[in-house]
């Protein structure tokens, strides 16, 4: 990604105004040749909240009941970008009676006259393709009881808006937005009259993009979860849409379809949700399931690596660990300093988490969200395993570097479970540690223990170590291991602080150990989800010390309580709650 405020970014932005312009002078489509099925799934809560007047996109919670979504104003372009991308008609549609889709009319054909002859900031490929995408999906539900005039300004800015888009795909960045505007155009181009001569170019290039963005392991450069699951998304509806037009989805089209779905297997929690690592989040609830679905590929990967993760599962928890070097270069501009952490989840209750990105909630959490003590692993010395660069480009353009590049692990079989161990060498330049990591979880997924391990491990580490140790007077290098927990779990400390206690809403009951040797603590961190208005509170366990040696062993457990069914009923139900 370049730097947004460059002149080749600012160049291209005024092409795109530029072209959209052109594109609105035209007079093309007057209908459907076809329509594929709605795919798309919104939310009810959220499109219940929008009918209501109260509009949350971005981390911004607007109430207007009176006003239309494009009469508010909000300084924060991802707040814009939102809306011009039109996801939230997914959940109007979900709702479905008559004041939301007055709702949705309305939003629509004033963004055709507003914005349709090439104005405003949604006319870049990737939001014009997401917008295609929903308009086609939608247009029973948009056009119910429109007089002719409208359907035909609709019809119009469908195919204005193709045009476009087959004239600056090219333009789009490679990954998540050029699926998005590949997609947009293979949609647009099977579904209306006159556009069908724009298929061909983009399923060839779509063919591209899957070769060059898609690996062998069926992960992409930016490692991030939850922008595969869009990803793969869009694949399977593109390859639905053709098939039902006839035509046969290219051979790497298919191919990169079946690498993904298992590594989404590998990734995805006993909960239903993924991995939240490197920007990305538990993904819309129901999306992963529906695509999983719509893709009829049934294989899985046996429990290992996938896009650089590692997954351990049995009974009803699953330990999902960041076991690969974190993403270089422009695929690292969202990526997180995360390696050797961890998640855990238990049946349908998320126990071990990461903090999850900040994005939505401005620079500083966006930063903070980013570094090591966001995540449960070790950090040292205050440093994370990986830095921000610099470079004077804006917050919202700041590559990792100075990464771990030796990430060595190994899978195997404990006496009584499941091993994973790791390393990798993220502290060796300024500390000359090598951070290593155990973890065994049982066979009925009960209990899990962890070893960690700070070792220098020959002459020139050892001599970066002394230095290190020199610089602190001989009193050690602090290091702090953390286990944040999720909002829902209840943690308190037990047996006069040697143990914490942690409840879930099922009513299953977790212990937390130290093997001795630092000092344990419960003490306050965030969860950060984006549709949130503000980081959600919760708490972490911190086992802190000192390496004051060339090794250093910190040694800890987490089991269920002996008294735990091994199967609970957990009947509680989530709720959205917009306003926490």
């Amino acid at each position: 990604m370049s730097n947004p405020d460059g002149f080749q970014a600012r160049w291209t932005r005024f092409m795109h105004r530029v072209h959209a312009r052109w594109s609105a002078r035209a007079r093309p489509a007057t209908g459907f040749t076809s329509m594929p099925e709605p795919r798309t799934i919104g939310s009810f809560a959220r499109g219940r909240q929008l009918v209501a007047g109260n509009y949350l996109f971005a981390g911004h919670l607007v109430t207007a009941p009176e006003l239309s979504v494009w009469d508010i104003k909000v300084a924060d372009p991802v707040y814009g970008q939102e809306l011009q991308g039109f996801a939230w008609l997914d959940d109007l549609a979900a709702v479905g009676d008559m004041p939301a889709r007055d709702k949705a009319q309305d939003w629509v054909w004033h963004w055709i006259d507003r914005y349709g002859r090439g104005q405003g900031e949604g006319w870049t490929p990737d939001l014009t393709g997401r917008r295609l995408i929903r308009w086609i999906n939608h247009a029973i539900f948009l056009l119910r009881g429109r007089e002719s005039a409208q359907s035909e300004a609709f019809y119009r800015s469908l195919g204005q808006q193709t045009i476009f888009l087959s004239r600056r795909w090219q333009k789009s960045n490679s990954g998540l937005p050029r699926f998005e505007a590949l997609t947009g155009l293979i949609y647009a181009g099977l579904a209306l009259e006159g556009m069908e001569g724009h298929v061909d170019p983009a399923v060839k290039a779509l063919e591209r993009e899957c070769r060059d963005q898609v690996s062998d392991q069926g992960g992409i450069p930016t490692r991030n979860p939850e922008e595969l699951l869009e990803v793969f998304t869009l694949l399977t509806w593109a390859a639905a849409a053709l098939t039902e037009a006839g035509r046969a989805p290219a051979t790497a089209h298919v191919a990169a379809i079946e690498r993904i779905a298992p590594t989404l297997r590998t990734l995805r929690h006993s909960d239903g949700g993924l991995a939240r690592f490197h920007g990305g989040g538990r993904g819309i609830e129901g999306r992963l399931d529906h695509a999983l679905a719509e893709s009829q590929i049934k294989t899985r990967q046996a429990d290992g690596l996938s896009m650089g993760y590692a997954r351990l599962s049995a009974g009803r928890t699953s330990v999902i660990v960041d076991a690969s070097p974190p993403p270089t270069g422009p695929a690292s501009i969202n990526a997180h300093a995360s390696t050797l952490a961890f998640e855990l989840t238990s049946g349908r209750r998320p126990l071990i988490v990461n903090c999850g990105s900040g994005v939505s909630f401005g620079e500083e959490w966006r930063r903070a969200g980013r570094a090591t003590p966001s995540h449960s692993t070790l950090a040292l010395d205050g440093y994370s395993s990986a830095r921000l660069g610099e470079g004077g480009r804006g917050w919202r353009d700041e590559q990792l570097v100075d990464a771990p590049d030796s990430v060595p692990i190994q899978m195997s079989q404990a006496p009584d479970g499941l091993r994973f161990q790791g390393g990798h060498n993220g502290f060796v330049a300024t500390h000359g540690l090598t951070h290593a990591r155990t973890l065994e979880l049982t066979f009925d997924g009960r209990g899990m223990v962890g070893e960690d391990l700070l070792v220098a491990l020959d002459d020139r580490p050892k001599r970066t170590f002394d230095r290190a140790m020199d610089a602190k007077s001989l009193q050690g290098i602090p290091y702090q291991l953390r286990f944040h927990l999720h909002p829902e779990a209840d943690a308190t400390l037990d047996l006069g602080g040697t143990a914490v206690s942690i409840a879930l809403k099922s009513g299953e009951i977790w212990i937390f150990r130290q093997g001795g040797g630092g000092e344990m603590a419960l003490e306050p961190s965030v969860y950060l989800e984006k549709n949130r208005l503000k980081p959600r509170a919760t708490k972490q366990i911190v086992l802190s010390g000192a390496a004051i040696e060339y090794a250093t062993r910190i040694r800890w457990s987490l089991a269920k309580a002996q008294d735990s069914a091994v199967a609970i009923r957990d009947l509680n139900r989530d709720e959205l709650d917009i306003t926490t």
